[in-house]
């Protein structure tokens, strides 16, 4: 049973930084791609980031250069570093996982998801 329980949203002022965390059990493959995704009230999901397991990343223009996605592999950890937050920003937040390398940051390519983190950027 695959769960991903993610923490590290809150509510800061734009220009602040926050550091989201995922933390995956039950997970098994050796090929994957695991991303954060998010969902503005009144819009579209929308990928943010995704890191594959040889380490590929990719980012949405939006966020290129703010934030940064990585992984800690011993600890089945998926973090997001945001920084130079801007109101635009603000949404609820999840992490998933993709069976096998994904080259596409749609979401409909991804197999478990959390429960999301809400970030308000004000």
């Amino acid at each position: 049973h695959v769960q991903l329980v993610e923490s590290g949203g809150g509510s800061v002022q734009a220009g602040g930084s926050l550091r989201l965390s995922c933390v995956v059990s039950g997970y098994s493959y050796s090929r994957y791609s695991m991303g954060w995704f998010r969902q503005a009230p009144g819009k579209e999901h929308e990928g943010v980031a995704t890191i594959d397991s040889a380490g590929t990343t990719r980012y949405a223009d939006s966020v290129k250069g703010r934030f940064t996605i990585s992984q800690d592999a011993a600890k089945n950890t998926l973090y997001l570093q945001m920084n130079s937050l801007k109101p635009e920003d603000t949404g609820v937040y999840y992490c998933a996982v993709a069976d096998g390398a994904v080259a596409s940051m749609r979401s409909i390519w991804y197999n478990y998801w959390g429960q999301g983190t809400q970030v308000t950027v004000s």
